[in-house]
């Protein structure tokens, strides 16, 4: 095994450096994965450019990097389900198992949760990152391994419409056409939704889900009123909508998202934003519309992976660039800027396709 572990470490603010890290030893229940493709997220951009996101706040130097995919280079001694060769996503956030939350099924609220590029943890934007085994996922010939990657976004896409009640026949407003936005759309169409309209204030990013399946785009200007909005989602559907899924968190979006779901709906809010928003909470009630959070995803990478291995649903068309590790500033600037149209810019640790079998 080659010695060079080349990782994307920040160090603070504005501050991103490539530097070699040692290869780490790994435990009996562990894998060390010689990582193909990690995804940038907001997430990532975010502590990049404020160091901070809510509480968890950058204090020592961290390798960064959730959304991602690798080869099993070894494997620790009770690990059965998987063999040294396997190609695997892995699902980034490793709970307790044993607390109130993770035996009810919803692990991610554990508060003990060790989660890749969340401080104070490492990420795996990295060659070599080592992992719980029973949180990696092994992939199907067939699907590439920026797919596998892929499934990290997807997995919010599923878990919000699962919190929706997204099913046969649901009528879906989606706020906002970014990454999650898209995958949500995507989620959705696959989970049964009749209907899906999607908003952003970029042309381009709607024209995108168009291509992607969505049957109504709806362009805003920051400057709409979400009563007008509402209103223009009503005619353009020609229904009230009964979820309406929040993506961008922003406090124009969650009032909107609450003014224009139908009485008896249900709004979910993926997005996170201020920590106070000023949002129409008596008009909610009085209508008994449901207002559920979503924090990341839990058990629903299998769905995601079966979506992506079944067909039927795509993530390749969100991939808009790709740069191999050593380009990290610059595909951090792409991500960061939207520069030529960027929706998901993937970061490639070994050249691009080696390790894909289709």
């Amino acid at each position: 095994m080659a010695n060079d572990n080349l990782a994307a470490v920040l160090y603070g603010i504005e501050d991103l450096r490539l530097e070699q890290r040692p290869i780490p030893a790994i435990s009996d229940d562990e894998v060390l994965l010689k990582m193909d493709s990690v995804g940038i997220c907001g997430s990532d951009v975010h502590y990049l450019v404020h160091g901070r996101i809510g509480h968890f706040v950058l204090t020592n130097p961290m390798i960064i990097g959730h959304e991602a995919s690798g080869v099993v280079a070894k494997v620790g001694k009770k690990v059965q389900h998987l063999a040294v060769g396997d190609r695997v996503a892995c699902e980034p956030g490793v709970p307790c198992r044993y607390c109130e939350h993770c035996k009810a099924g919803q692990y991610n609220l554990c508060p003990d949760m060790v989660f890749c590029a969340t401080p104070p943890y490492d990420g795996n934007l990295t060659r070599y990152y080592k992992h719980a085994a029973d949180f990696c996922y092994k992939l199907p010939d067939h699907v590439t391994m920026e797919e596998g990657a892929l499934l990290e976004p997807l997995s919010v896409g599923v878990h919000a419409c699962r919190r929706a009640g997204v099913g046969l026949g649901s009528k879906v407003l989606v706020l906002g056409a970014g990454p999650i936005g898209l995958v949500t759309l995507l989620a959705a169409q696959a989970m049964g939704a009749e209907q899906v309209l999607i908003t952003d204030l970029v042309q381009q990013r709607l024209n995108v889900a168009k291509e992607l399946g969505a049957t109504h785009t709806l362009l805003m200007n920051k400057d709409d009123s979400a009563e007008e909005v509402a209103k223009q989602v009503h005619k353009l559907m020609g229904v009230e909508p009964d979820k309406s899924i929040d993506c961008c968190g922003a406090e124009s979006t969650t009032r909107l998202s609450i003014l224009a779901t139908r009485s008896g709906g249900c709004v979910v809010i993926v997005g996170m934003g201020a920590a106070e928003p000023k949002i129409p909470l008596i008009n909610a009630l009085a209508r008994e519309v449901d207002i559920r959070g979503v924090f990341r995803y839990c058990n629903d990478y299998p769905a995601a992976l079966a979506l992506v291995a079944s067909g039927k649903v795509n993530v390749k068309r969100l991939i808009t660039h790709h740069f191999d590790i050593t380009e990290t500033a610059k595909a951090f600037e792409t991500a960061r800027y939207g520069h030529g149209g960027a929706i998901k810019v993937m970061i490639h640790v070994q050249p691009k396709d080696t390790n894909n079998k289709v």
